[in-house]
């Protein structure tokens, strides 16, 4: 038999643009939870990692530790992906009062286990035609194990490059999910491509961890915690939370996060300016959100520049990093060609999909200002390079605000603070 949801499903969306207070989110949690007093031994809880620190899943980790861990075992499984584990002194920025030791850590290409396969004909279906292999599902063991009475994981709804809208069951599928599925699931929406894709819920991707959840988890026992955000100045707004396994709060989510996080201009950007928090980012895997969040936003002919002080790599694993030093962002035709005679990408096709995802395909130029990799290093994946200290004295993001500049010298520039919060798009684009 299928597992019900086990907590008390709720909606609830903010009264005034300053967001939920921490002690709402908090009665909100405890009133789901309430009809499971004294009958839970041991939870699991999913939140993302550091690089999602503004979807305010840390706090809401916290409380949900605080609340469950008085009357049984608790343990935190971070939706990593390929991402590298989260350091002590980003956990303590994040989860604040949760003992490290309580932290289990995914290994997205040795710790999984095999649930099911999602069939060839379905995923032909779904992609136009675009990609005919079966995608077999993994998950982390741990999300397996009958000792946890709930699974409950943690995140932020909000514009994703891969399957539209990010979190509910991609936590689950990709943030827990093995090297099959990651590569699978990116090379897909690399294929149905990117502007087909950023903002919507009813994507090819999406439709294959639908397609998984009704499957392959009916019967764990998984909710969902789903945060809506943005973050003005640094400071986290939640302005929806959604808890629940009902798709359909999700949709909500999704429909609130269109109206939080997508940005609308009336007309292209000639040249825009994209800061990359180094606490934050400290690969192009991660700051390349400076590419696809804006690229449907810049002009043809237009630049990005990209202020990367903490970026000291390319890819988040030595091997990702490798490939991306040896191939580059040179576009997805090149990227496609590549494919028929380079096996050591076609075996790692989440880093295939990033390359093309890393490129303007010519339509603008992209620049990287950094402090730790060469200008060598910089050039030699295709990019342009600035150094980080020549960049902020052009571009000096302390006195920039979001949107439009006009610099000393006359330059007029848009300027994004973080790119992984939103989607910017011009309107014709969206036709």
């Amino acid at each position: 038999m299928p597992k019900d949801d086990l907590l008390v499903s709720q909606s609830i969306i903010a009264a005034t643009p300053d967001g939920l207070i921490h002690e709402a989110i908090r009665g909100a949690l405890e009133r789901s939870l309430a009809p499971l007093a004294g009958q839970l031994h041991k939870v699991l809880l999913v939140p993302p990692d550091f690089t999602r620190f503004h979807s305010n899943a840390g706090p809401i980790t916290t409380m949900l530790y605080d609340y469950l861990s008085a009357d049984c075992e608790v343990d935190v499984l971070p939706a990593l992906g390929t991402h590298v584990p989260v350091s002590k002194s980003e956990w303590e920025a994040m989860f604040s009062t949760i003992p490290y030791e309580r932290m289990l850590v995914h290994n997205w290409r040795n710790d999984v286990e095999k649930i099911g396969i999602v069939p060839g004909s379905f995923v032909e279906q779904i992609s136009e035609g675009l990609m005919t292999e079966s995608i077999p599902v993994e998950i982390n063991k741990h999300l397996l194990n009958p000792d946890y009475d709930l699974i409950l994981s943690i995140g932020q709804v909000v514009p994703h490059e891969v399957v539209g809208m990010a979190n509910q069951s991609k936590n689950i599928f990709v943030g827990c999910g093995g090297s099959q599925m990651i590569n699978s699931s990116h090379m897909l929406g690399a294929f149905y491509g990117m502007e087909r894709i950023m903002g919507k819920d009813r994507t090819p991707v999406r439709a294959v961890l639908d397609y998984a959840t009704e499957h392959f988890i009916k019967e764990l026992p998984i909710s969902y915690i789903l945060t809506v955000t943005d973050a003005p100045q640094g400071h986290i707004r939640t302005h929806g939370l959604f808890i629940g396994r009902q798709r359909e709060l999700f949709e909500q989510a999704v429909v609130l996060a269109q109206k939080i996080n997508m940005t609308l201009l009336e007309e292209p950007v000639k040249k825009a300016v994209v800061y990359l928090d180094e606490q934050e980012f400290k690969s192009t895997w991660l700051g390349n959100k400076s590419i696809y969040r804006t690229r449907m936003a810049i002009e043809d002919g237009g630049e990005l520049i990209v202020l990367a002080p903490g970026v000291d790599k390319f890819g988040e694993d030595e091997a990702v990093d490798r490939l991306i030093r040896k191939y580059g962002y040179k576009g997805r035709e090149y990227v496609l060609e590549t494919l028929k005679t380079a096996p050591d990408l076609a075996a790692n096709l989440s880093a295939a999909a990033h390359l093309i995802h890393g490129s303007s395909d010519g339509r603008f130029t992209i620049t990287y200002c950094t402090q730790h990799l060469s200008r060598e290093e910089i050039e030699a994946v295709g990019y342009r390079y600035m150094p980080y200290h020549e960049a902020l004295a052009r571009y000096p993001k302390d006195d920039l605000t979001p949107g439009y500049n006009t610099l000393e010298n006359g330059d007029e520039v848009y300027y994004i603070p973080n790119p992984a919060l939103g989607l910017w798009i011009e309107k014709r684009r969206l036709q």
